[in-house]
């Protein structure tokens, strides 16, 4: 034992002499002009560092240097700075009189992605086809490998022409290679914009054997959050995982096998598209579960939802912020195809099953080809357009609904639940905004509607008429049993800024027979309708009988909805039957008396 421990420190001494006699014997500043020569050899970039190179011995063999920059040939701006620089340095090849890299590692570094940074060509040089492989010029004597490189608490400004500018901040980057130049990857950094905060955290493998023209790799875990402005308030939180695939000549990428998830939604697909303007973007996605309540935030607060925060470090608001407008969208800038099945989804606490969509976007032009589903027992399709290249956004649709719960849509769409029963509806909408106060405010259009199983809360119609016809004459009743609700009803509707009116609709059941027309005022959430019944089965005096059996009587009901005033003036129809009852008995008793008056 005891030797092997003198034979370790023996080597311990011999290496840490012989590293000191190298850092003693080897000014690392001899290898700057190498370097640069070798960069520029091989890429093309200027690579500047200033001040002088020292070593750093412990716990890595390193070559330290301050302000570094790299610049593409012909750019005005450099495309990497960095405070700091380290190099990682193999010993044996230094021995040998070679210079092998293992390790880059920048410090506080500024990445550019902009036009202003890119590669200019000399005018009248020939353009080389897309798919021609980089030229790799090999120099002999020394040479230069990197397997690793690090980027510590750096920033990465990416810029499209044309397009606006992004700054992912606190981008900490860890890639490492092997000699078939297979990559592992680890990636933090968030970006802040528009009152919004993305943070992610990638780990993922990447071929870079043609790079920079091309990287295909797989993100094996992916975890973002999302939060700020027009953000649900417990923010989106999430992972993706897929093969992805970049195309840097044609500025295309494609991402296989996905798995998504968005707060608790999950969704796996496709997606395609390019950065170059116009923009594209092809979606084709499966959901389990799409919860758009939990991933809007317009959508109303569900009475059993727990949210999930998503922690993102928000940025401070120095000034108000600004208004968002339909210029700010990215879909002005984008061609978008969108195909979406869910099995399982919830719009404003309905829940929607077997939902598809079929939708695409050019510029600022949206087309629902298809937008249908179920609610229940029930079915709904919706196709239209939606354009929001003007300021105000314009929106076309044809809404079909069969056999729709009425209560659940009216809670939907924020309207008094006091209507119970199914309808079925086919319309023609058109209006500006897409919110529900804006549809109500704004949108026009007629529609078919025909409504089953109807009933007014707390309401008994047929009781209603009874009470009111006992309350002026003991004369006549009624013992028919009730009908449930109003078994059908049907007519023409249209809707005028937020006024639904109600020219004639006629239904009834086997019973009550009515008529209804009028106005409710959505926005102003006060109504005027007047219901007209007529309640068969009336028994006792013949001729009132006879009236009542035929003669509608009039409910009207009108005022706000938190105050409705009511109105059945039954006890008009019967003093007018009783006052054209007398009047008959006294004309038919004056022509009787006549022949006598008129006898000499």
């Amino acid at each position: 034992m005891r030797r092997v421990i003198t034979t370790l420190a023996i080597l311990l001494v011999v290496v840490v002499a012989g590293m000191t006699a190298l850092v003693l014997l080897v000014n690392p500043n001899d290898f700057r002009t190498y370097m640069v020569q070798q960069v520029e050899q091989r890429s093309g970039y200027q690579l500047e560092v200033s001040g002088g190179l020292r070593w750093h011995v412990w716990p890595q063999l390193s070559i330290l240097a301050g302000r570094m920059s790299l610049t593409a040939p012909g750019a005005s701006q450099p495309m990497v700075t960095a405070e700091n620089m380290r190099l990682d340095v193999n010993l044996w090849p230094l021995l040998s009189h070679q210079l092998s890299v293992s390790q880059v590692m920048l410090k506080n570094a500024v990445i550019r992605v902009t036009p202003d940074s890119a590669a200019q060509k000399p005018s009248g040089s020939p353009v080389a086809p897309t798919d021609a492989e980089p030229v790799v010029t090999r120099t002999n004597g020394w040479s230069f490998d990197i397997a690793k490189l690090r980027l510590a608490d750096s920033l990465l400004i990416w810029q499209q022409p044309g397009g606006d500018e992004y700054n992912f901040r606190n981008l900490n980057l860890s890639l490492d290679q092997d000699a078939s130049k297979n990559a592992s990857i680890e990636l933090a950094t968030r970006i802040s914009r528009n009152q919004r905060n993305v943070s992610v955290n990638l780990k993922g493998q990447m071929n870079v054997a043609q790079y920079p023209h091309r990287l295909v790799g797989q993100i094996e875990e992916m975890d973002y959050t999302l939060d700020g402005a027009n953000l649900p308030p417990q923010g989106i939180k999430g992972a993706l995982s897929g093969q992805g695939e970049w195309n840097a000549d044609k500025q295309q990428f494609a991402l296989q096998k996905m798995q998504l998830t968005a707060n608790d939604s999950t969704l796996d697909g496709s997606a395609e598209g390019r950065l170059m303007l116009p923009q594209q973007l092809n979606l084709a996605l499966h959901a389990t579960t799409l919860n758009l309540d939990n991933l809007m935030a317009s959508a109303p607060a569900s009475d059993n939802s727990t949210p999930q925060h998503a922690s993102v470090m928000r940025t401070p608001v120095i000034a108000e912020p600004r208004t968002r407008t339909n210029a700010d969208s990215p879909l002005n800038l984008m061609d978008l195809t969108l195909s979406l099945n869910a099995d399982s989804s919830v719009w404003r606490g309905l829940t929607l099953n077997n939902l598809q969509i079929d939708a695409s976007n050019q510029e600022g032009l949206m087309t629902l080809n298809k937008l249908q589903g179920k609610i229940g027992d029930g079915h709904f399709s919706i196709p239209g357009s939606i354009d929001i290249r003007q300021p105000a956004t314009k929106v076309a649709l044809q809404p079909e609904i069969e056999n729709i719960a009425i209560a659940p849509l009216m809670k939907a769409l924020e309207l008094p639940e006091s209507l119970q029963g199914t309808v079925s509806l086919k319309g023609d909408l058109s209006g500006t905004g897409l919110s529900v106060d804006e549809a109500k405010r704004n949108w026009q259009g007629n529609a078919e509607l025909e409504a089953t199983n109807l009933q007014l809360a707390q309401l008994n119609l047929q009781q209603m008429v009874r009470r009111a016809v006992a309350r002026v004459s003991n004369s006549v009743t009624n013992d028919e049993p009730d009908d449930q609700g109003i078994q059908q009803l049907s007519g023409r509707i249209s809707l005028n800024q937020g006024k639904v009116v109600m020219p004639d609709l006629q239904g009834g059941s086997s019973r009550l027979a009515v008529q209804t027309k009028g106005i409710v005022d959505v926005v102003n959430q006060q109504l005027d309708v007047t219901i007209n019944m007529m309640l068969r089965g009336w028994k006792g005096d013949d001729k009132l009988a006879s009236l009542l059996n035929g003669q509608a009587i009039p409910l009207r009901m009108y005022g706000g909805w938190n105050n409705l005033q009511y109105s059945l003036p039954v006890d008009d129809v019967v003093r007018q039957q009783l006052q054209s009852e007398a009047k008959s008995r006294l004309n038919e008793w004056l022509d009787r008396q006549k022949p006598a008056v008129l006898q000499p």
